[in-house]
């Protein structure tokens, strides 16, 4: 696995946890007991705590590519295994 490789998939593997980690914890002004703030839409989080979820996200993203890298370059999972991939002959 090349670097540019690896950069791009932890990159992908980085969103996508920090997507599902974001709602965590969430409190909008209302749930919260405390008056919205004018112009704000009413789905708006109150705190967000963005720096922990970012933090938070990189630990685990960074475990998931651990595995994801750790398949890769064992070959534990090849294109073979995978029922539902066609069967190409090879080209010489």
């Amino acid at each position: 696995m090349n670097l540019a490789f690896a950069f791009a998939i932890y990159f992908i593997i980085w969103w996508l946890v920090l997507f599902a980690m974001l709602p965590i914890g969430v409190r909008t002004a209302e749930e919260a007991g405390e008056k919205p703030v004018p112009g704000a839409a009413d789905s708006a989080p109150l705190l967000p705590r963005l720096l922990p979820k970012m933090l938070a996200t990189t630990v685990i993203a960074s475990a998931i590519f651990a595995f994801v890298y750790a398949i890769v370059v064992h070959h534990i999972i090849t294109l073979d295994d995978i029922p539902f991939f066609p069967r190409y002959e090879r080209m010489q």
